[in-house]
Parts: C-alpha cells; structure tokens; sequence
C-alpha cells in the first residue's frame, strides 16, 4: 500500500499577488463578525505571505511582536492594525451594513 504524502494547508503560501490579498482581507472582514483576533490572524498570515522582516522593517515593529500580536492568540491595538494594513498597501472600509 502506498502512502499519500501530505502537508498542511497554510494560506500563505496562496497569496501571491496584492489582489489576492486584498480579497481575501476583503473575505476575512466579512467573515469575522466582532471577532478581532480572526482579523490579526488574517493580517498575520497576508504578513507572512509578503514577508515578516520587511513589514517589520515599514511599521518600525519589532517582527516578534508582530508575530504574536497577529497570531490567533494575539492582541495587537487597534493602532498596530492601522499600521500593518498601510504597510501591507491594504485599506479598512466601511459601508452601510445591511441587517
């Protein structure tokens, strides 16, 4: 019998271009309802996709701390969200939500 090799799945590694992630931070916004540390995680793993040391490097963050404040246990302030999405060429929005 042979074995079937597998790895897992990391959404990371699918963002390959800015659309990609704007669409899928677009999805994640959507998605999450009041849930704040659903939004870190989202823009922890865009962060990873484009590279950790450079976002570091463009909010003057330390990359450790953007690790754990963008992780699924982080709580990054609301001010360390504003920078990493400038730095990631990302905007929030808002719009009228219909109910």
């Amino acid at each position: 019998m042979t074995k079937t090799k597998t790895t897992p799945y990391d959404t990371a590694d699918y963002l390959k271009t800015d659309e990609d992630a704007a669409l899928y931070f677009d999805a994640c916004l959507e998605e999450a309802g009041d849930d704040a540390a659903f939004i870190a995680q989202a823009l922890g793993t865009i962060a990873r996709a484009r590279g950790m040391t450079q976002l570091a490097r463009d909010t003057g963050l330390a990359r450790e701390g953007l690790y754990k404040a963008l992780s699924a246990d982080g709580n990054p302030s609301f001010a360390t969200i504003l920078k990493v999405t400038k730095a990631l060429g990302l905007k929030l929005r808002g719009e009228v939500a219909h109910i």
